[in-house]
């Protein structure tokens, strides 16, 4: 039976990386929101790639877990707790909890939109798109916007975006591969 997932606040994260050097805290969002802001001194491993890399992960110590807003974070803990990983803990509200609180964050120079900005971007491009082909060519491109609509919609009840998911892996949204270090952070 599985273990209940831990979730910790910013503040008892933040004291718990004070106290414990031997803790360590996993970024699971993708490359260019992490290039953005993160964490000092969290590793970098995107849910799009997590199943590969989740082994890289030292078992040995307390995990922590982070995304933008706790999402993704509950979906790569539920991972590594199946892959057996003994203490596994959530940050409550994610990266944006983080921030609220007032804690430090490391900011880089990526100009690449969040993916969730791009996601709105080029649902609204679509929307936009279907209703003036719609209007200028034929009735029938209505469909685009309904599609697009309907995606929305699952991805609200289902708590997964498709397009999210596209968007993370296209080329502006990769680090380079040399980009990193063994041990996933960025090299100077």
């Amino acid at each position: 039976m599985p273990q209940t997932l831990q979730r910790v606040t910013a503040n008892e994260l933040q004291a718990h990386l004070a106290q414990d050097k031997n803790c360590q805290v996993v970024d699971v969002r993708e490359c260019a929101e992490y290039d953005a802001e993160h964490i000092p001194g969290a590793r970098l491993v995107p849910l799009s790639t997590f199943t590969h890399q989740a082994g890289e992960i030292d078992r040995d110590r307390t995990v922590y877990v982070v995304c933008r807003s706790g999402t993704r974070a509950t979906q790569a803990a539920e991972r590594l707790q199946h892959l057996g990983y003994p203490d596994v803990r959530i940050l409550q509200g994610g990266l944006q909890a983080w921030v609220a609180a007032g804690h430090a964050v490391q900011r880089g120079a990526s100009r690449v939109w969040s993916l969730e900005r791009q996601v709105r971007g080029v649902a609204g491009g679509l929307v936009l798109l279907g209703a003036l082909l719609a209007w200028l060519v034929h009735p029938g491109f209505v469909a685009l916007t309904a599609l697009v609509g309907a995606g929305l919609v699952f991805a609200a009840v289902t708590d997964t975006c498709g397009m999210g998911m596209v968007l993370a892996r296209m080329p502006w949204n990769q680090r380079p591969k040399d980009a990193t270090s063994a041990t996933g952070t960025p090299t100077s």
